[in-house]
Formats: C-alpha cells, structure tokens, sequence
C-alpha cells in the first residue's frame, strides 16, 4: 500500500495499526516513493534464537549450586589477603 507523507502524518496511529498487523506501507512524497514502514519483530531474543535453533533451553531449571550451603566466613577480607601476601596460609 502506498501512502502519501501527508496521509501518513494525519493518520499515523492507524497506518502504524495496520503495519503492526503485518502490513507493508510504502510512503511517499510528490508521487515518488521514499520509505517503507514495515513492522519489526519483537519477539524476546532468547525466544527468537530457540526457535531458530541457535541456542537451547537448559535441561534442568535449578541452578548448580541451589541448595548448596553457603561458607562462613572467619576472618575478614583484608586478614585475608595479608595472610596471602606473607605467606602465613
């Protein structure tokens, strides 16, 4: 469908409508087309790239480490690295 600029200004939400739907618009200007309004795909890109088959789910949902405890720390971080750098470890 070809469009003049005029047009398109004055019903921009309705054209940007039926674009959305699937629509190609061909916009033009003194008769002369000058772009082309086509929708874009916004699909999540995780989505897009595993029905592509570029990339794929993971096989379990939890993580490695889920459930796992966590470690206490005994000293500080700056203990720590003193203990590193003098060797006392």
């Amino acid at each position: 469908m070809d469009v003049a600029v005029s047009e398109l200004r004055t019903h921009l939400s309705a054209y940007l409508a039926r674009v959305r739907a699937g629509e190609q618009i061909v916009v033009t200007e003194r008769g002369l087309p000058v772009a082309r309004l086509v929708g874009i795909d916004t699909d999540d890109a995780l989505e897009r790239l595993t029905a592509e088959g570029v990339v794929s789910r993971p096989a379990a949902t939890r993580l490695p480490a889920a459930g796992v405890a966590r470690v206490s720390p005994t000293g500080s971080v700056s203990e720590l690295v003193a203990e590193l750098r003098h060797g006392s470890r």
